[in-house]
């Protein structure tokens, strides 16, 4: 059984045609039964993490992630910028430009923020304590979204050039074979700190006094949440149908990666480890 959000998105809709293709009920949580119809069976899911919070303890779903603190973890030469962990509150105080964003879950918009005044100081789930992940700004030139399995591309799509929505398959784009190349060394040298089934963002930086260029790491994300703009929608439901599946089908490797509230008891969670943000370094 394939579930998807009551909200119809455009990647929704293809991956529910996607799923239909592969012999798959379809079903949206469009009413309050919907989940108790469901107990019991084997259901995958995608949509965003406050329904899957609400729902996936009753459908025993195993929900993977990377972790919070993944990014900032790389080497310079995968991330070319400076990223910190850290939380709202000592974000608030920043007197500079900086890019900001929760790590996962979408609290507030990624965005660059002129200051620290200019960052939300309350919401659904805001708070001083909430996980940001702060960055030097960059210019991205283009950027390009790929779903990964197993440690390898399944499929990707360029999404923006100079950060306005621009999508293209990444069959046949024109950066392509960099993308490819610096991707897969990305993932050779880095598959272990990421779940199996997960989504990686990858642009081509532009220094605006040098005009030098150099691919970078944009982020890491849960496929069962990611727009799949041009990107296969039966091989980005590959993907996914990995990434939120029924729980006893979660391989060992990837047990440390399921979110907060899906692991089982005495199992380790990414999630848990990084619940409270080491300060910036």
């Amino acid at each position: 059984m394939f579930l998807t959000t009551a909200q119809e998105t455009s990647t929704g809709l293809l991956l529910a045609e996607a799923a239909r293709r592969r012999g798959l009920d379809h079903v949206g949580l469009d009413r309050q039964d919907v989940v108790d119809a469901l107990a019991g069976r084997a259901v995958h899911w995608y949509g965003g993490p406050l329904a899957a919070d609400r729902i996936a303890a009753r459908l025993g779903l195993g929900l993977l992630e990377p972790a919070d603190d993944w990014l900032t973890e790389l080497p310079e030469e995968f991330t070319g910028r400076r990223i910190t962990l850290t939380t709202l509150s000592q974000a608030w105080t920043a007197n500079r430009p900086l890019f900001v964003k929760p790590p996962s879950d979408k609290q507030f918009p990624a965005a660059v923020y002129a200051d620290g005044t200019r960052l939300p100081r309350d919401g659904e789930r805001i708070g001083p304590d909430t996980p940001v992940l702060v960055s030097d700004v960059v210019t991205f030139a283009f950027e390009y979204r790929l779903f990964v399995l197993d440690g390898r591309i399944a499929t990707g799509s360029r999404y923006a050039r100079f950060g306005r929505l621009d999508v293209a398959a990444l069959d046949g784009d024109s950066h392509e074979r960099e993308v490819r190349a610096f991707t897969d060394a990305l993932l050779r040298t880095h598959r272990g700190s990421l779940p199996s089934a997960v989504v990686v963002d990858v642009g081509l930086s532009q220094d605006p006094d040098t005009g030098g260029e150099r691919w970078a790491v944009v982020e890491a994300n849960m496929p069962w949440f990611a727009h799949s703009y041009a990107a296969d929608p039966d091989q980005v439901l590959e993907v996914v149908l990995r990434a939120a599946g029924p729980r006893e089908l979660v391989a060992p490797r990837d047990a440390g990666y399921l979110r907060a509230g899906t692991a089982q008891l005495g199992e380790p969670s990414v999630v848990l480890h990084h619940s409270t943000p080491r300060p910036g370094r």
